[in-house]
């Protein structure tokens, strides 16, 4: 079944007289459980992809639905509700509250949503569990490696349960070890809690986790990949060059 899913979604940017089309009319869908990567050249629209399937962004024309919700018919503050009680996001860079200890930072969007501290800290700390780190929640980010720092950042993602995680190049910041953890995890997340994980990456190895890979080429969703088990990541790698030099509509 669609947890997630678009309807000839288009996003321009620029002016009328010299627009840039970032996406142009594509459908796209992931499943409750499904873990989904985006890749494409650069330019090619895939982080436009999650920001507007997220709700941080609001399309040109076209539509997003979460569930039966159609984003398009909120306002901002029920998008922003939305966005802190059924998504989660994490990002190439940590974006963690440098004053704040893991623990607090995994914790805040809790708080902002009305939480007391107390909960919200002891929810934080089973997220933490969770990704490995129940021992580091009095540390602050500079006490961190980057890849705990990550893993950090996905706690804060998992922490208000929601059903949909979006990661834009999460891993792209990170070394090889520290970028299979953080890959490892979100394959669990999928696997193990039943959510749902968009990943946009340019690596083949970290798509190589995933059930499906779309491709983006300019705006447009040219090529789809079903991988059955682990995926091969120098065939994926191989399909991403071809996909970058094949002229549109062939």
């Amino acid at each position: 079944m669609n947890l997630v899913r678009t309807e000839s979604l288009t996003k321009v940017y620029g002016t009328a007289a010299h627009p840039v089309h970032a996406l142009s009319g594509v459908n796209f869908a992931a499943d409750e459980g499904e873990f989904v990567a985006i890749m494409g050249p650069s330019g090619s629209g895939k982080s436009t992809l999650l920001y507007l399937l997220g709700g941080l962004e609001r399309p040109t024309s076209g539509k997003v639905w979460l569930r039966d919700t159609d984003l398009s018919t909120l306002d901002d503050n029920a998008l922003s509700r939305l966005r802190r009680t059924e998504v989660g996001f994490v990002f190439q860079f940590f974006n963690l509250i440098p004053v704040l200890t893991a623990e607090e930072n995994v914790a805040m969007p809790l708080i902002l949503d009305g939480v007391g501290r107390g909960k919200a800290l002891a929810r934080a700390g089973e997220a933490l569990a969770k990704v490995g780190l129940a021992d580091r929640g009095t540390h602050r980010p500079a006490e961190l490696s980057g890849g705990e720092q990550q893993r950090v950042a996905l706690a804060r993602a998992m922490v208000a349960n929601p059903a949909l995680i979006f990661g834009d190049e999460p891993t792209g910041n990170l070394d090889s070890r520290a970028s299979d953890e953080v890959v490892q995890l979100l394959r669990r997340v999928a696997d193990d809690w039943g959510r749902t994980i968009v990943l946009v990456t340019h690596d083949p190895r970290i798509a190589a986790y995933a059930d499906r890979i779309v491709f983006l080429k300019d705006g447009q969703i040219v090529d789809e990949n079903r991988l059955k088990g682990r995926g091969n990541a120098e065939q994926i790698r191989e399909q991403l060059v071809k996909v970058a030099i094949r002229p549109l509509g062939d």
